[in-house]
């Protein structure tokens, strides 16, 4: 075991924890933040995305303890996030929920197409998003929903965030802790 310290949800936090264990399995399981989803656990479906220095990052095959001194946000760390919040209701209007198990995700990865691709057509959200696995609602209402908020972004004239908000992210660059 060993310690980490990371902030997670923009609080400080500091644990022991497992070589092996992936950052899914701490979220959920050391700081009970069950919101991300695990699926297929070899980073293929998406459910498990979170942010990682502000960058979509399948937590399923990250180690937590290469998230030393990083800055995680999951889903419930995103609740009152205005990006969030329009595609929730974008989501519900669009008939893009269905089960929800890949809901969590989708909104992680959506978040940081709405962010960099201003301009994103149907096709450029299909690429964006297809590293996120659905298997109930086909995808029709999920990307209609992306682009009604990118749309709707576009009309307000609200310009894209550099890089999407990401920072660099580079675990052996991170300062190593006595």
């Amino acid at each position: 075991m060993g310690m980490i310290a990371l902030t997670v949800n923009q609080r400080a936090v500091q644990a022991s924890v497992e070589p092996r264990t992936n950052l899914a399995d701490f979220v959920r399981d050391k700081l009970d933040l069950t919101g991300t989803h695990l699926g297929c656990e070899h980073g293929v479906c998406g459910a498990c995305t979170v942010l990682l220095d502000g960058a979509p990052a399948r937590s399923c095959i990250t180690y937590a303890v290469a998230c030393e001194g990083a800055e995680v946000t999951t889903i419930e760390g995103l609740d009152v996030d205005e990006v969030i919040v329009e595609l929730r209701s974008a989501f519900r209007r669009e008939h893009a929920l269905q089960c929800g198990y890949c809901t969590p995700g989708m909104l992680v990865s959506a978040r940081d197409l709405v962010l960099r691709l201003p301009e994103a057509d149907e096709r450029l959200i299909r690429v964006g998003l297809s590293g996120n696995l659905c298997r109930c609602t086909g995808y029709v209402g999920i990307v209609r929903a992306v682009q009604s908020v990118i749309d709707q972004r576009r009309a307000r004239n609200i310009a894209p965030e550099p890089d999407g908000g990401r920072k660099i992210w580079d675990p052996s660059a991170r300062p190593k802790r006595a």
